[in-house]
């Protein structure tokens, strides 16, 4: 299943050319996953209380295309993989069906004090 999540480009998200600035796609695809995990009734409040909370490991990133500004963004999530402690989402922003930025990120699952832990059973269930 993939998970879509509009963005419009703003003047805040571009460089002096008018085109995005390469940081914010990362910044994009992040909201995105935030709105995707909220989506599946993951409360990350609640995990973080009981001392559990994601980090993203890794991302690997290709850049396609421009963004301008005013451009009306969607970022597509989809889940690749699930192991014990570990999420891993490619996720890629798109402009109608041109795509503009790719990323597969890996999400880990740590304690507080950053050991990793494995991800709650129930959060496997919903993601698989």
């Amino acid at each position: 299943m993939t998970h879509r999540f509009a963005i419009r480009v703003y003047y805040e998200d571009t460089d002096m050319g008018g085109i995005v600035y390469h940081a914010n796609f990362l910044k994009f695809i992040e909201r995105a996953r935030s709105e995707w995990v909220a989506g599946l009734g993951l409360d990350q409040n609640a995990m973080r209380n009981e001392g559990i909370v994601f980090a993203v490991r890794r991302i690997e990133a290709d850049y396609m295309l421009p963004a301008r500004y005013g451009d009306e963004l969607e970022v597509r999530t989809t889940t690749a993989s699930v192991s014990g402690a570990r999420l891993v989402m490619d996720q890629k922003v798109m402009r109608g069906e041109e795509v503009l930025f790719t990323a597969q990120v890996v999400v880990a699952c740590i304690t507080m004090d950053g050991r990793p832990v494995r991800l709650p059973a129930g959060i496997r269930r919903i993601v698989n």
